[in-house]
Parts: structure tokens; sequence; C-alpha cells
């Protein structure tokens, strides 16, 4: 049995999620312990509950749903999901809700993504913390009358939300889907067996062993696949989706990716014309072009930390009508301020069919500028590195700089971003230019910096 000492449990409880090697750090005993704490910390009188294709999850899916009717809460049981799936049965039947997930993590890892009704996001600023801290301290809650667990299939009523929000008309596209053995080979057949597409699926057995490559297509090499089936079949457009599809990155008709930021300043551009003068949310390291076109089409865009709780908080407070990110998560006012990559999909297809253009061309004026894409480095004193960065460029011509989230240094015509990750000793680098040259003039000189001790 896992051991709920603070040390196990803070090793797992991540700033977002839960997350941990099964069964060392992650088993069933302790997931009914999580699903008790759940409910004592958010009040819970009905769970819903969800989980991903991997072998462990309907175990722990089923601990976490005895825990929680242990203490009380009647718990609804919706199956294999994807994460969006999970978070629009939390907007749609307003309950809080649990997805059992590692999203793109290797096949021996699970986790527990936690959210209160209305999809709001538990992080460790607003629950997590006390919920780990229940488990570690043993509290139990016994009702006198225990929960009720029953089922409920909401794949279908899922789907008709999607497409209400981004339907899809015009030209007839061909379509290739790369789920990578992950919950978008459930999802997709349902959401674009709707829309007048051919699709070409790639993938879709759902398999959490992920035999063909890993469900993370922020890596280059798992796209190959997918960039390799678009040209072999004459795609109009390429999807692929993470292990929890809650993310999607897109390809265009030549095999080449389609950068985030593209599509996050195309699907702002098409939520704008819905509400003129909306605020659209953009992390610190998406493209500069993302805010430029948002304020050139009247919107209001503005800045935030890297990660899904600042952006759903600070969506919150300014009302945005939409938020994105350079890693594929893309989130809507109307999805609950949630992120869903198959809403984020529907977006690119919707504005891909009302045209005659191939995607390139649909997508080539919100492509401004040239990023480096994100470079770890494994430093031992980040915090050292960091001053040493801000001591070298502070003092130049025309540079700003900002401590929103790292070390941000702005230009006119470049800027970069250098972050310390929260699980592991590395400086994350993004920078930006005019041109390739000026990016890749500015990258060299900060990873010298970064690299020095090397």
């Amino acid at each position: 049995m896992v051991t709920t000492d603070l040390d196990n449990l803070t090793a797992i409880f991540k700033a977002y999620d839960v997350r941990g090697v099964v069964p060392d750090q992650l088993d069933p005993t302790l997931a009914d312990r999580v699903g008790n704490a759940f409910v004592v910390v958010t009040g819970a009188d009905t769970v819903v509950i969800g989980h991903d294709m991997r072998a462990s999850s309907p175990d722990l899916a089923t601990a976490f749903a005895q825990g929680a009717a242990r203490a009380g809460a009647d718990v609804v049981l919706i199956g294999l999901c994807s994460t969006d799936e999970l978070y629009f049965a939390s907007g749609h039947l307003a309950h809080p809700g649990a997805m059992f997930t590692a999203s793109h993590n290797p096949a021996r890892y699970n986790g527990i993504k936690m959210c209160r009704a209305g999809a709001q996001p538990i992080g460790a600023e607003s629950g997590l913390v006390e919920i780990r801290d229940r488990v570690a301290g043993g509290e139990d809650q016994v009702a006198d009358r225990p929960g009720t667990v029953s089922e409920q299939d909401v794949l279908a009523d899922y789907a008709s939300y999607l497409l209400e929000l981004a339907p899809v008309s015009g030209r007839r596209l061909k379509v290739a889907v790369d789920a990578g053995n992950g919950m978008a080979g459930l999802t997709a057949p349902e959401v674009l067996g709707r829309i007048e597409a051919d699709v070409v699926p790639m993938y879709y057995e759902l398999d959490g062993s992920f035999p063909h490559h890993e469900a993370n297509p922020i890596e280059a090499a798992n796209l190959v696949d997918l960039q390799a089936k678009v040209r072999e079949v004459d795609a109009d457009v390429g999807l692929a989706f993470d292990g929890d599809a809650d993310r999607c990155f897109l390809v265009d008709e030549r095999g080449e990716l389609v950068s985030p930021s593209v599509l996050t300043a195309l699907i702002a551009a098409r939520e704008l014309r819905k509400e003129p003068g909306a605020v659209v949310i953009h992390n610190l390291i998406t493209s500069r072009g993302v805010p430029e076109i948002v304020a050139e089409l009247g919107g209001r865009p503005v800045r935030t930390r890297v990660g899904h709780s600042f952006i759903k908080a600070t969506m919150a407070e300014t009302d945005a009508i939409f938020g994105g990110e350079h890693s594929g998560h893309f989130y809507f006012r109307d999805f609950w301020r949630a992120d869903s990559g198959m809403l984020a999909a529907l977006h690119a297809l919707a504005a891909l069919a009302e045209t005659d253009q191939p995607l390139s061309e649909v997508l080539a004026p919100y492509h401004r500028h040239v990023a480096s894409g994100e470079i770890n480095s494994e430093v031992a004193d980040q915090s050292a590195v960091l001053e040493e960065l801000e001591r070298g460029w502070a003092g130049r011509d025309g540079v700003e700089v900002d401590h929103l989230d790292g070390l941000s240094v702005l230009h006119p015509d470049w800027w970069f971003n250098v972050r310390a990750s929260n699980t592991e000793p590395l400086l994350r680098l993004n920078a930006e230019g005019k041109d390739a040259a000026t990016m890749e003039r500015v990258r060299d000189e900060v990873l010298a910096t970064i690299r020095a001790e090397d």
C-alpha cells in the first residue's frame, strides 16, 4: 500500500493536479482517501468522475468513487472520456468532478485532475493542498448516509454542445486525425462524425501503453506520422491530440506544424467577431502576434502567467471570451472557461471550410514573428543564472524587464523569457524575434549564459 506520509504526497500533489507512478506512488487505497477528502474540501453533494484508457484508470476511479460515497456524496460515473468531456460534465451537470489521467505521461503514470462545479479548477492555491493535508493526517469522513453510485453517458451531449459553439459548414474537408491511442480515439468519431468531412483516422485504438508514439504532440517526434499521413492522403489538415485529448496541435496541408500561437490568433479573431471589444487572454510566452492582432481587431489582450489556473482565474476576473497558451491549451468562456482541444480543432475546421484556400494561406495573416520554441537546460543554481541574465540585459537600449513569471526581457524587435521548472532543476527559455536572424542571435546569447557552467 502506498504511504500517505507528507513527503510522498508532496511529491505527487503538483501545482494543478495529482500525478505519480502506479502503484508505487498512487494506488486505489490512496485514490479512495483522496476521493473522501475531495468531498469534504469541496462540500460536494454529488461528484462526477471520468477516466482515460490507461490500464490503472478504472480501478483508481472506482476507488475514488468509494471514498467520495463514504463521505456522503452521490457519484455519477461517466466512464471513459477525455478531460474536456469531464469538464463538460462538470459544467453541464453543475457538479464537482475528477478525471483520472496522466495526460501525455508514460504508461506507468496516472493522476487526478479535479475541479469544482462548473469546471472551476482546483490547484495548489484553491483546495489541492487542503485535500493533500487531510489525506496525510489520516482524516476520513464517514457519513450517516453513504452516497449512491450511478452511471451516465454524456458523450453525445458533449459532441452536440461543441458543435453548437463552433458549427462547421462549407466545403467538405479531408482531415487526418492522430489520436495517439488516447481519448480522442473515443471523442473524435462522435464529434467529427457529425460534420461534412472525410476523416482519416490514426491510432484510434484506446491503448494506455502508447504503442505507436507518446501522446504528446508538443514534441516534434510525435508529429512525424501525422505529417507523413497528411502528405500521403493529400489532407486539408491534420489534428494531433494528447493522451487525454484536452490539447490539440494542427498540421497544415503541406505537413508543416502550425504554431499554437497562430491558432490562438485565429480563434481570437473568430471569437471577437461574435463579441467585439472582448478580452482575450494570452500567456507571456505566446507569440507577440497574438496581442497585436487582438488589439487591431478592437479586442483587449491581457497577458498572464503560464498555467491553466492562472489563465482561468484571469478569464474569470476579466470576463474574457477566450484564452490560448503556447502548449496547445485553448480556453473558452462558453465552455465554462475550461480548455478543450476538440473545440479548438472545430474552430480551425470551421475557418478552413468557409474558404477555398489551403490552411497555410488561411493562417498566413496570423504568423508574424519567429519563435525558438521552448528550450530546457539543466541548471543547478537557477536563481543565480536568472540574476546574471538580468544584470546582463536590463540596461540595454530599448529593453524592459518584468518578473510576472520568471524573467522576461522585452524589446521592440524581440523578447525572451526564462522560467524555472516547478518540479525539475531546469530553466525553460522561450525567445521570439521579428525575423529568424534576430531570434537566433538573442536565443544563442541567452543560452550561452544559461549553459556557461557546463
